[in-house]
């Protein structure tokens, strides 16, 4: 296998033993669906999956555990694809999902915070997460919420990954990883270089630059240009801008709301043209 080829098991992973097995011929990661849906609790199952990386070479880790943490083998499969996913945020209807559905980008987004005008319900998200299709992972938005609340509907299978858009430090990230196995994405506004280094430093699996809490304002660009590891870039991206910003940031995901909406609400034919102008860049 090329080394520039991230080689990924997709299928029958049930055991440690399996993913053993798989690190002693090369596997770079393991995608695991299946096992843990029929897993009455998912956290004790991918805790007892997880043991299969601590084991099997000199050091204590499998070659899948010296991958380090789930961003970087994202970020390595990014790379050698030469793509940039699609965040689509501020889901709230049946209809933002079969638009969803019909786009097939790599995230979605449900927004718990109160004060947002995109807010639902966790009984609401868990609707709208029964009629998304299981290739897209949706993203549970939060500012300053309990990580308790958070874990509940991690692990509940509401949503995928949290998303932290509030004050959360890493002693909160190290709070809610005892709780979850789920990936964490923290969001950094950005104002200068001392928040780039921020999210540098972050221990979250992936770091989100912004310019606010999805006013769709935008932030200078040219200060993520030092940025070694992939984030998700938001704040004020649009069909209009986004390829561009592909183009030259190549960030690993683009996040966008306001920018898809008319009059407050998702516009299909937006929607559509946001994803268009990144993957036309994921082409070139």
């Amino acid at each position: 296998i090329p080394e520039n080829v991230v080689f990924v098991s997709e299928s029958g992973v049930k055991s440690p033993e399996d993913i053993k097995k798989l690190a002693s011929i090369g596997a770079d990661a393991v995608l695991i669906g299946e096992t843990l849906m029929r897993a009455e609790d998912k956290k004790a199952k991918l805790d007892e999956l997880k043991s299969g990386l601590s084991a099997g070479s000199e050091d204590g880790e499998t070659d899948i555990g010296k991958a380090g943490k789930q961003e970087d083998g994202i970020a390595s499969f990014a790379k050698a694809c030469g793509r940039t996913a699609v965040k689509l945020c501020g889901l709230t209807s049946e209809a933002d999902i079969e638009a969803a559905n019909s786009l097939m980008p790599e995230y979605i987004g449900f927004v718990f915070w109160e004060k947002s005008k995109r807010r639902v319900t966790p009984e609401r998200a868990a609707e709208l997460k029964r009629l998304l299709k299981k290739e897209i992972r949706a993203v549970g938005v939060f500012v300053d919420e309990a990580p308790e609340k958070v874990a509940e509907l991690l692990n509940r299978g509401i949503i995928d990954i949290a998303q932290l858009h509030g004050s959360e430090d890493n002693a909160y990230i190290s709070a809610l990883r005892k709780l979850t196995g789920a990936p964490i994405i923290k969001a950094f506004r950005i104002t200068g270089s001392g928040d780039i280094a921020a999210a540098e430093a972050s221990a979250a699996d992936f770091v989100m630059l912004d310019a606010g809490k999805g006013e769709g304002a935008s932030f200078d660009w040219s200060l993520v240009a030092g940025m070694k590891r992939p984030y998700f870039l938001a704040g004020g991206l649009s069909p209009d801008n986004v390829g561009q910003a592909a183009r030259l940031l190549r960030p690993y995901a683009a996040d966008v709301s306001s920018g898809i909406e008319t009059d407050g609400k998702k516009d299909k034919e937006k929607m559509a043209a946001f994803v268009a102008a990144v993957r036309k860049e994921k082409a070139q």
